[in-house]
C-alpha cells in the first residue's frame, strides 16, 4: 500500500511539473532572456562601432538566443492547457530550435574561450583566427554544423494525437528509443563534450599563462576578467548542460523494451529529466552576462546610448 501511495504521488509530481513547472519556469526565462538579448542586440547594432572576433561570436550567441526564446510562448501555452494547437510543422520546427540554440551557445561559448587565449597571446590581434573575417567564418560553420548535427533528430520527433488533442513531445519521449539513444549519445559526444573538453583546455592555458607573466612581471595584470569568463563558462557549462544530457538518455533508454521498470521508476526518470530541461536553456538568459564582462567598453556604450535616448524622449515629452 505504501508503495503504491508512493508511486501515485510521483506519477501527480510527474504531472505537476509537466504542466506547471515547465510553463513557468519558461515564462521567466523569456521574459528575462527577451529583455536581455534585446538589449544587448541593441547594444551591439547602434553602439558599437568597431567590432572585433569576440563581438561577432557574442552577438550570434544572441541571435541564437533571441530565436530560442521567441519559441517559449507556444510551449508555455502547450504545457499549461496540455495539448498542442499549433499543428505539426511548428511542432517539429520548435524542437529543431530549441536543440539548434543549445549547440550553437556552446560552439559560440567555445570559441570565445579560444579568443580570450589568442588576445592574452597576441594584445594586438595580429593572428589570424583574431581577425572579423575569420570570425565571421567560424559563426558561418557552426550554424551549418549544428544544422547538420540536428538533421536526424527531424524523424524522432512525433506529435501524438489522442482524444484531447496533439501533444508535441520532447525529442527524448518520442520515436523509436533504440535509434534515438544511439543518435543522443553521439550528439552529446560530439555537441557537448567535445566542446567541454576544448573549453576546459584553453582556460587551463589561461590560468598557466597568467602564472607565468605574474612570475616574470611580479605584479597583477588587468588579464584577471578573461580568466574569469572561462573559468564562468567552464562552471555554466558543466553546471546547466551536464545534468539535462545525462538525463536525456537516460530517459530514452528508459523507454526501451530490454529495460525492465515499474511504471513508478518511469515517473522518477521522467520527472528528474523535466527538472533538467529548463535548466539546460537557462543559458539564455545567463549568456547577457558576459556581454556585459567581456570589455570593449560595451556596458560604458550601451548606457550613454540609453540615456541618451531618455533624454530625448523626456525633452520630446516636455
Amino acid at each position: 500500500m505504501a508503495w503504491n501511495e508512493t508511486c501515485k504521488s510521483w506519477q501527480s509530481v510527474e504531472d505537476g511539473l509537466e504542466k506547471y513547472y515547465l510553463s513557468i519556469f519558461y515564462g521567466i526565462e523569456f521574459i528575462v532572456g527577451i529583455l536581455g538579448n534585446s538589449a544587448v542586440v541593441f547594444g551591439y547594432l547602434f553602439c558599437l562601432k568597431n567590432w572585433n572576433s569576440s563581438n561577432i561570436y557574442l552577438f550570434n550567441l544572441s541571435i541564437s538566443d533571441l530565436a530560442f526564446l521567441c519559441t517559449l510562448p507556444m510551449l508555455m501555452r502547450s504545457y499549461a492547457q496540455g495539448k498542442w494547437t499549433y499543428g505539426n510543422v511548428l511542432c517539429i520546427s520548435n524542437r529543431y530550435v530549441l536543440h539548434a540554440n543549445l549547440y550553437t551557445s556552446i560552439l559560440f561559448l567555445t570559441f570565445i574561450s579560444i579568443d580570450r587565449y589568442m588576445l592574452m597571446k597576441y594584445p594586438f590581434r595580429e593572428h589570424f583566427l583574431q581577425k572579423k573575417a575569420f570570425a565571421i567564418l567560424i559563426s558561418l560553420a557552426i550554424w551549418g554544423l549544428v544544422t547538420l548535427e540536428l538533421l536526424p533528430i527531424l524523424p524522432h520527433i512525433n506529435p501524438i494525437i489522442d482524444a484531447n488533442g496533439t501533444i508535441c513531445t520532447d525529442y527524448a519521449s518520442s520515436g523509436d528509443p533504440n535509434n534515438s539513444l544511439i543518435y543522443s549519445l553521439c550528439l552529446t559526444f560530439l555537441g557537448f563534450l567535445i566542446p567541454l573538453f576544448v573549453m576546459c583546455f584553453f582556460s587551463v592555458k589561461i590560468a598557466l599563462f597568467l602564472k607565468q607573466r605574474r612570475r616574470q612581471l611580479a605584479t597583477a595584470l588587468p588579464l584577471e576578467k578573461p580568466l574569469t569568463l572561462v573559468i564562468m563558462a567552464v562552471v555554466i557549462f558543466s553546471v546547466i548542460f551536464t545534468p539535462y544530457h545525462i538525463m536525456r538518455n537516460v530517459r530514452i533508454a528508459s523507454r526501451r523494451a530490454t529495460w525492465k521498470q515499474t511504471p513508478c521508476s518511469k515517473a522518477i526518470i521522467n520527472s528528474l529529466y523535466i527538472m533538467t530541461r529548463p535548466l539546460a536553456f537557462l543559458n539564455s538568459v545567463i549568456n547577457p552576462v558576459f556581454y556585459f564582462l567581456m570589455g570593449d567598453h560595451f556596458r560604458e556604450m550601451l548606457m550613454n546610448k540609453l540615456r541618451h535616448h531618455f533624454k530625448i524622449l523626456t525633452s520630446f515629452r516636455r
